[in-house]
């Protein structure tokens, strides 16, 4: 890992998982939350000191992919990041589940889409990490199981073809989601089949971490 570049801006985009209780205040700690953001920061910004990396949280709870694309503008293109990380999914997947308007998988499909666009062209140089959406069969999330599992496995299949059409990092969470299972039960790693627990969040930061340092990104 070259470390001589130098100051690079990262930013977290998203929904609750993403938002985890973040400070609207500016305080630079309080603003990253208590979630994956906060401990992907606090790891490397320990072992890339000298780079003087900064890590931004824009995460928002209960949006869809199409409030992260409504301000997008504001809260990533104008902060000009030289990564961006990208979290969502599970608010389109419980529309749909609900069946509520606006809450086809299409739609997810063609906004996730044009918000890549925009970034490419706006942003070419700006790196893109993009995450897996998840559910674990726990909480609200048990019932309708069959169909939480098809929407937002269809949502992951959307997210990691992305990836793979604009040249980002895929950060794959649905499996290793389910092999810790295996170590404990579903309710301690979401606590309702969606948000993470700390141990949760822990999960993410590690998968994270072990996907963008394994790829061509330089810190």
């Amino acid at each position: 890992m070259d470390v001589t570049t130098r100051g690079k801006t990262i930013l977290f985009q998203g929904d609750s998982i993403t938002d985890a209780g973040r400070s609207r205040e500016g305080d630079a700690n309080r603003g990253l939350g208590q979630g994956y953001a906060s401990v992907i920061a606090s790891r490397l910004g320990y072992a890339f000191a000298e780079a003087g990396h900064r890590f931004l949280n824009r995460g928002l709870s209960g949006n869809r992919v199409s409030d992260v694309y409504a301000r997008w503008n504001e809260d990533a293109i104008s902060l000009r990041p030289d990564v961006i990380s990208l979290l969502i999914g599970v608010n389109d997947a419980w529309r749909t589940v609900h069946r509520l308007p606006e809450g086809a998988s299409d739609r997810f499909a063609r906004i996730y889409r044009h918000l890549l666009e925009e970034t490419k062209e706006t942003m070419p140089e700006a790196v893109l990490v993009l995450c897996e959406p998840f559910v674990l069969r726990v909480g609200s999330v048990a019932d309708g199981w069959e169909e939480w599992r098809r929407i937002v496995d269809g949502y992951g299949q959307v997210v990691r073809s992305l990836a793979a059409e604009y040249d980002a990092v895929f950060v794959a969470l649905q499996e290793p989601f389910k092999r810790a299972t295996q170590r404990a039960e579903a309710g301690y790693w979401l606590s309702d089949g969606v948000h993470p627990t700390a141990a949760g969040h822990e999960l993410i930061a590690s998968e994270w971490e072990s996907a963008v340092l394994g790829s061509r990104l330089v810190l």
